[in-house]
């Protein structure tokens, strides 16, 4: 009797083993359709790793790693992050806090000489929070940008008052790190980051030519051309990507206190971390994303339900998103779409060439061809494109193009965000007065558009 009851104990066991087996593999499954369906589609190449309550539900590589489409594309293959990369940094500053060596609350003019007096004004919290009022810059090398902030006389706004994406905010946190630990940035970063965490699938600056290196290319198998000549670069696998992720997390690498100064953004879910969320003291949820010469990545931990998507690709297609959101929908049971080709991606080159040749092609989009282009979006992809075409000084048209948004449905939030990118156009061109109108606008419409009132009250004082 008792070897019976045995004999059903394990049966009981082997069949709860086999239902989570099986229910693994469906999972799997759906996901590699998810994922093949994209490849086909020519919105995803690159590699793909999915990681649900600690077990790896889908680890892959697709495509190619190369525009010549000799080389399959490996999971071993390293990747530049872009934006992402600004975490390294931004944890190097936590964790020489944590021992003592700075504080966040010190000068710039504290640890660099040469600068011009606005340096004393900037805190070292406000260059992890891309708050100091630094402008955004267009030098293409660290010698360039040193000579830039050496001349410059005056900040975009008073530091802690708006948020601005500037490099330059990168570059004087690489060089206070250099100053305070004695050590060049790329080796402080290796031997205090990424030894310590055996990321030995990551190395600082390697060119992007290096045989270990997945070669960027565009929607037409072009090979990238990287002018990037700005130091302090990680290339890393996905391994490596997830390992820093979950680690970051668990605060591995620096306290809670210091992943929640990482975490402060005034708006747009751009903090040091990109967007990191704390919800009752604990961390819910990190995503962050970066790009850079048609490289792309997409690192997501859902802390709540234990999940992680890292998506890294050498053929950006801006689809990343889409598909993380995909195949977390997968691993929730819930429907999921295959994503369509980027509106944005074709608009943008488009209308950089011919800017009413451009709105046609829009136009044609949503009259004839919405079975092949994503418009579920369709704000976002104007905005974006209104942007891109902004930082090329084309003022006038990126205007258009936002009005063109304004008109289509979208959030307070987001109308918000189109009328401050209107602003800062007419303030670019020495508008004064129509830039006050368009950021009271946006304050009008959001109160909580922390860089609207920043930007607003620089104008107006």
């Amino acid at each position: 009797m008792r070897a019976y009851r045995l004999k059903l104990f394990y049966l009981s066991i082997w069949g709860l083993y086999s239902v989570h087996s099986f229910a693994q593999n469906q999972l799997s499954t759906r996901i590699d359709s998810l994922m093949q369906a994209a490849h086909q589609l020519g919105v995803f190449n690159g590699n793909v790793l999915v990681v649900h309550k600690g077990t790896i539900q889908y680890r892959n590589s697709l495509g190619y790693a190369d525009g010549s489409r000799s080389k399959k594309m490996t999971l071993d293959r390293l990747f530049d992050i872009g934006s992402i990369a600004k975490e390294f940094n931004g944890v190097g500053l936590l964790l020489l806090q944590q021992q003592g060596k700075l504080s966040l609350n010190n000068r710039l003019s504290q640890y660099l000489n040469g600068l011009p007096a606005w340096a004393d004004s900037i805190q070292l919290k406000h260059l992890i929070n891309y708050t100091s009022g630094l402008p955004i810059s267009g030098a293409t090398s660290d010698q360039q940008l040193l000579a830039e902030l050496k001349s410059l006389k005056t900040l975009a706004f008073r530091p802690g008052k708006a948020y601005a994406y500037s490099y330059s905010n990168v570059y004087l946190q690489h060089r206070v790190i250099e100053v305070v630990s004695g050590q060049g940035y790329n080796a402080f970063i290796t031997d205090q980051l990424l030894k310590p965490m055996q990321m030995n699938h990551t190395f600082m600056d390697l060119p992007v030519t290096a045989p270990e290196m997945a070669r960027a290319f565009d929607s037409n198998f072009k090979e990238s051309t990287y002018d990037q000549q700005m130091s302090g670069w990680p290339r890393l696998s996905i391994d490596d990507l997830y390992s820093w992720l979950v680690k970051l997390d668990s605060y591995q690498l620096v306290n809670k206190a210091a992943m929640q100064a990482l975490a402060v953004d005034l708006g747009g879910n751009e903090s040091s971390l990109g967007h990191a969320v704390f919800k009752a003291d604990k961390l819910s949820w990190h995503q962050h994303h970066g790009s850079n010469y048609n490289y792309e990545a997409l690192m997501t931990h859902d802390v709540e339900n234990n999940i992680v998507v890292i998506l890294m690709t050498n053929s950006q297609q801006f689809k990343v998103h889409a598909l993380t959101n995909s195949i977390i929908a997968i691993l929730k049971g819930q429907p999921y779409m295959v994503p369509r080709r980027s509106l944005y991606l074709d608009l943008r080159e488009k209308v950089l060439a011919d800017f009413n040749q451009g709105l046609a092609f829009y136009r044609a989009v949503r009259e004839h061809q919405q079975d092949r282009y994503d418009l579920s979006f369709e704000i976002g992809d104007l905005v974006n494109t209104g942007k891109y075409i902004m930082r090329r000084q084309r003022y006038d048209d990126a205007i258009r193009l936002f009005e063109l948004s304004a008109t289509l449905n979208g959030k307070l939030s987001d109308y918000s965000y189109i009328y401050q990118l209107i602003a800062d156009c007419y303030t670019k061109q020495g508008l004064k007065q129509l830039a006050i109108l368009y950021y009271q606008e946006a304050v009008e419409k959001d109160p909580t558009n922390e860089n609207a009132k920043g930007y607003l009250a620089e104008l107006v004082r």
